[in-house]
């Protein structure tokens, strides 16, 4: 991203915001790695690892009122909402004082009063219920706008096609986005489709879309600001890709070994954190010295969010089937 472009559209203190949530979150998913490791976690854990740049950047763009739907790499969008690390990591050791109350040990969460929107393992199906939820701001006439993505491996599922055609059709106030980390799993890109850019798809629904770098948080911004602002101002969606690179397996429990190594090493230069810091120096906005205080900063609230779920109960009978099904006493009018 342009030096220049960067200081005349982003304020000093919305770069070093971001800076502290791409730290927030790598320390966070570091210690929820490390738990899983020594067996506290039982459910899978997938982490944004090298990709922190892309959840940090869109929830930063957004306004407090709009809503996102987010799959299971957009942890830095949870802090940017407000989830602090210790109700993150009760989350995953099954704890009451997470989200879910201990209905649940993985990154599966929401809270619609933070305007998250809550999610399950199918990549994509997040898709058709943010394309839901633009449809009603639009029938409301509220200056709302849905944000939602999935994975590469995930645009070739049936419900990202139906939530792209119905949002293009309609003219939703809905962003969409591909994380195009290079792998489905263990599938590269050019096993799963015929074309080398997935913002291509786009093209089959008359939606605009763009290329964006997912490793530099300045450029996912800007990015999703003119794609907010479009959507806002009624001119309906677009797709956004961000090319990055996923640095660990598909999930902790996956060594991946079936990705070359030298692409691992090339993209390792390329970690979002790396070039936030080198933006902030070249804007001298931030030195060694301020960045080893954020780091210091963000390993201080995870170590006071692990004491938060250590001393959280577990669920206890009848705790664990309250919210799982809706009642009278619960629907709002």
């Amino acid at each position: 991203m342009d030096q220049a472009v960067v200081a005349k559209d982003i304020k000093r203190s919305d770069l070093l915001e971001m800076y502290y949530y791409l730290r927030l979150t790598r320390s966070l998913e570091d210690r929820i790695t490390a738990l899983y490791r020594q067996g506290r976690i039982v459910g899978g854990v997938y982490t944004s690892h090298g990709m922190e740049a892309i959840a940090v950047g869109y929830a930063s763009a957004l306004n407090p009122d709009d809503v996102i739907a987010p799959f299971h790499r957009d942890m830095g969008a949870f802090l940017v909402r407000g989830f602090t690390p210790g109700e993150v990591i009760a989350q995953y050791l099954g704890k009451q004082g997470g989200p879910t109350k201990g209905k649940d040990g993985n990154v599966h969460m929401g809270d619609l009063k933070r305007g998250m929107i809550g999610f399950v393992s199918h990549l994509a199906d997040n898709m058709p219920v943010a394309a839901g939820a633009a449809l009603a701001f639009k029938i409301r006439k509220e200056s709302r706008v849905a944000f939602a993505g999935t994975g590469d491996g995930g645009t070739s599922r049936g419900d990202f096609h139906e939530a792209m055609n119905l949002a293009s059709v309609r003219k939703l106030p809905v962003v969409f986005f591909c994380t195009n980390n290079q792998y489905a799993y263990s599938t590269p890109l050019r096993y799963q489709m015929a074309i080398t850019d997935v913002v291509e798809r786009a093209k089959a629904y008359g939606m605009p879309g763009e290329i964006v770098d997912g490793n530099d948080v300045a450029d996912v911004y800007l990015a999703c600001r003119r794609a907010i602002a479009k959507a806002r101002a009624g001119e309906g969606p677009t797709f956004l890709e961000f090319k990055t690179m996923r640095m660990h397996g598909h999930s902790e429990h996956d060594a991946a070994k079936y990705v070359p190594r030298e692409l691992l090493n090339a993209w390792q230069c390329k970690d979002p954190i790396i070039c936030a810091e080198q933006l902030l120096s070249r804007l001298g906005y931030g030195d060694e010295s301020y960045f080893h205080e954020v780091l210091e900063r963000t390993k201080k609230e995870v170590d006071i969010g692990m004491e938060f779920a250590e001393q959280s109960p577990l669920p206890e009978g009848r705790e664990t089937l309250v919210g799982v099904f809706a009642t009278d006493d619960e629907v709002s009018p």
